[in-house]
C-alpha cells in the first residue's frame, strides 16, 4: 500500500486539508478502492503521479562512493605513493653507485611492480562473497556487494514502523469492562490471563464482539491446522484482530454464530461509524438481539444504560465521566478504540419472523446498553527490543521513520526501546511541569517526536539540530520524499545510514 499501513483509508468529496497527502478528497494511483463507487477527474498522470515521484525519487539517487571504495581507493594512493617513491630512491641510489642505467631501470620497474596488490580485488571479493552468503542464511539477499561492508559501518538507522518493527497484523491489546481496563492476554495458551473469563461483563462484551463481525477464518484445511494468531482472514484488520481475539479466549466462534443466527446487518460506513446486526439467540431468550460497535463516542451517544458486574445501570455522567477517562487512557497508548453495545428488541414490536429491513432501518437504533470498549494495535515484533538495545551498545543510533500517527508511532517507539522508559518529549515535560510547550526548552528533552508537516516547513539547519541534539527522535506522519530529506541531513551529520522497511520505503 502507499501508505504502509493495513487500514483503508476513507475518501469522499469533501476538501479536509490544505497538504494534498492528507486531504480525503484525493485518491492515488497504485491504491485499491476496497468498498464503494465514485466519479473522478484525473488530475496526474504518469510520473507526476506520488508513485511516480516516488519512483523517480529511488532511480534518481546518487549513489556515492561506498566506505569500502573509498579505503580501497585511499589504500591504492597510498601503496602507489610508497611503491613510486622506493622506485625513485632505488634508481638514484643505483646511479649514485655506478651501477650500469638499464640495471637502475629494472631496479625501478621491480620495485613498483612488487608493490602492487594484486591479491588485494580477488580477497575483497571472497571476504564480501563469503558474509554475503552467512547473511543469505538469515533470510537477508544482498545484490550489491559493497554493500554488505557499508553494512557494517553503520551508524544510523533509519526505520519504517508497520511490518518492520511492528508484525504488521492488528491484535486486540486492552479491553475495558466493569469499569476497569485489562491487557489481553494474546499467548495462544493463554497462560498469563489475569482477568476472570467468566465475568459477566466480558462475556456479554465478547458476545458483542463475535457476533458484530463479519470477519471470517479461511476455511482451508492448511489454514485451519495454524496457530490461530497465525492464520489467515476474510475481512478487515480490525474485525480479524477481534475474531482471533475471541477465537483464542473462548473458541468455536464459527459454531457460535450459526446458533445465533443473523437476521440482517448494516455494515459499517464512515457516516454513520457504526456497524449494526440482529440475531436470534441461542440461551432461551426469544426476543431478538440487537448488537452494534464502531466509534466509541457514536456508540455512547446511542445508549442510555451500561452493564456493570452484571447489572444494567442508567447512564449517568459519572459513567460517562468513566468511559471518557478509559477512552482517553486507551488512546494514550496509541491505540485504535472501539464501542460494543446491544439491546434485547421487544418481542412485540418484533416478533419472531419481523421482516427487518437494512435500508429503511425499521428497528431500534437508540436506548442501548453499553457494554465496554477493545482497543487494538500492531504489535512490535517479539525481537525488536533486544535488537534496538544492541545496537544502541553498538554505538548505532535507531530512528523511527513512519507515516502513522505520532500518538501511537511515539507509543510504539517506547515500546521497543527507541525512546527510552526514562527520556522525555517536550510534550512529556510540559505535562509533568504543567507549563505550555513553549516554555519548554527543545535541548532539554532527550527525545523527540516530529510531526510531517513540522518537517515540511523545516529548514536544513533546524532539522541538523534536531538530529544533533536529540539521541531519541521519532518522525510521524513523514511521506517517501520527507524520509528522503531525513536520510540526507543524517548524512550531512557524517553518518552512515542503513534504511529499513517496506512498501514506499
Amino acid at each position: 500500500s502507499l501508505t504502509g499501513e493495513s487500514e483503508p483509508c476513507a475518501r469522499g468529496p469533501e476538501f479536509s486539508n490544505e497538504n494534498p497527502l492528507e486531504t480525503k478528497n484525493i485518491a492515488f494511483f497504485s491504491t485499491n478502492a476496497v468498498e464503494g463507487t465514485c466519479t473522478g477527474i484525473v488530475i496526474r498522470t504518469g510520473d507526476r503521479t506520488v508513485m511516480g515521484r516516488i519512483a523517480n525519487l529511488a532511480s534518481g539517487l546518487d549513489t556515492g562512493e561506498t566506505p569500502i571504495a573509498r579505503e580501497i581507493h585511499h589504500f591504492i594512493n597510498l601503496i602507489t605513493s610508497v611503491a613510486v617513491f622506493l622506485g625513485v630512491s632505488f634508481f638514484i641510489i643505483a646511479i649514485v653507485l655506478k651501477y650500469y642505467w638499464l640495471d637502475a631501470v629494472i631496479f625501478l620497474i621491480g620495485i613498483i611492480v612488487a608493490n602492487v596488490p594484486e591479491g588485494l580485488l580477488a580477497t575483497v571479493t571472497v571476504c564480501l562473497t563469503l558474509t554475503a552468503k552467512r547473511m543469505a542464511k538469515k533470510n537477508c539477499l544482498v545484490k550489491n556487494l559493497e554493500a554488505v561492508e557499508t553494512l557494517g559501518s553503520t551508524s544510523t538507522i533509519c526505520s519504517d514502523k508497520t511490518g518492520t518493527l511492528t508484525q504488521n497484523r492488528m491484535t486486540v491489546a486492552h479491553m475495558w469492562f466493569d469499569n476497569r481496563i485489562i491487557e489481553v492476554d494474546t499467548s495462544e495458551d493463554q497462560v498469563s490471563a489475569s482477568y476472570d473469563k467468566n465475568a459477566p461483563g466480558l462475556r456479554a462484551l465478547i458476545r458483542c464482539a463475535m457476533l458484530c463481525n463479519r470477519a471470517e477464518f479461511k476455511l482451508d484445511a492448511t489454514n485451519l491446522k495454524k496457530p490461530i494468531l497465525q492464520r489467515d482472514c476474510i475481512g478487515d484488520a480490525s474485525e480479524s484482530a477481534i475474531l482471533k481475539s475471541c477465537e483464542l479466549s473462548f473458541g468455536g466462534v464459527a459454531q457460535y454464530r450459526e446458533r445465533n443466527k443473523k437476521a440482517v446487518e448494516i455494515p459499517f460506513n464512515s457516516t454513520n461509524k457504526y456497524q449494526v446486526s440482529v440475531h436470534e439467540s441461542d440461551d432461551g431468550d426469544d426476543r431478538y438481539l440487537l448488537v452494534m460497535k464502531g466509534a466509541p463516542e457514536r456508540i455512547l451517544d446511542r445508549c442510555t444504560s451500561i452493564y456493570m458486574d452484571g447489572s444494567d445501570l442508567e447512564l449517568t455522567d459519572y459513567w460517562k465521566a468513566q468511559f471518557n477517562n478509559a477512552y482517553l487512557e486507551l488512546g494514550g497508548y496509541g491505540e485504535r478504540v472501539l464501542g460494543f453495545c446491544d439491546v434485547r428488541l421487544d418481542s412485540k414490536k418484533y416478533p419472531k419472523g419481523y421482516r427487518f429491513d437494512p435500508d429503511e432501518a425499521n428497528f431500534q437504533l437508540t436506548e442501548l446498553r453499553f457494554l465496554g470498549l477493545m482497543s487494538m494495535i500492531d504489535p512490535p515484533r517479539a525481537a525488536v527490543p533486544d535488537a534496538v538495545e544492541k545496537c544502541r551498545s553498538a554505538g548505532i543510533k535507531v530512528i523511527m521513520v513512519t507515516g502513522d500517527h505520532p500518538i501511537t508511532a511515539k507509543a510504539i517507539a517506547k515500546g521497543v526501546g527507541i525512546i527510552s522508559e526514562h527520556n522525555e518529549t517536550v510534550e512529556d515535560i510540559a505535562a509533568r511541569l504543567g507549563i505550555p510547550v513553549s516554555q519548554v526548552n527543545p535541548r532539554d528533552a532527550k527525545a523527540v517526536v516530529v510531526h510531517g508537516n513540522d518537517l515540511k516547513d523545516m529548514s536544513s539547519e533546524h532539522l541538523d539540530d534536531i538530529l544533533r541534539y536529540h539521541s531519541e527522535i521519532v518522525f510521524a506522519r513523514t511521506s517517501p520524499q520527507q524520509k528522503l530529506i531525513i536520510v540526507e541531513g543524517c548524512q550531512r551529520q557524517g553518518a552512515i545510514v542503513a534504511v529499513t522497511g517496506d512498501g514506499g520505503n
